[in-house]
């Protein structure tokens, strides 16, 4: 069970360092308006990913 919580947490971890990335590149082709829209739904996601990794490691 422990490697499938690491491999978990790495997968959370990935997904949250993919999409950071991605919102960043994106940010420099979208408008202002769509590009705080993305910034502000990958914060979401993240906070959602860092709450089910918690969750996981109880």
């Amino acid at each position: 069970m422990t490697g499938e919580k690491n491999e978990i947490d790495n997968l959370i971890d990935n997904m949250i360092t993919g999409g950071d990335e991605f919102v960043t590149n994106l940010k420099t082709v979208l408008p202002e308006s769509l590009s705080e829209s993305v910034t502000m739904f990958q914060e979401s996601n993240v906070a959602n990913l860092k709450k089910i990794k918690e969750f996981l490691n109880k």
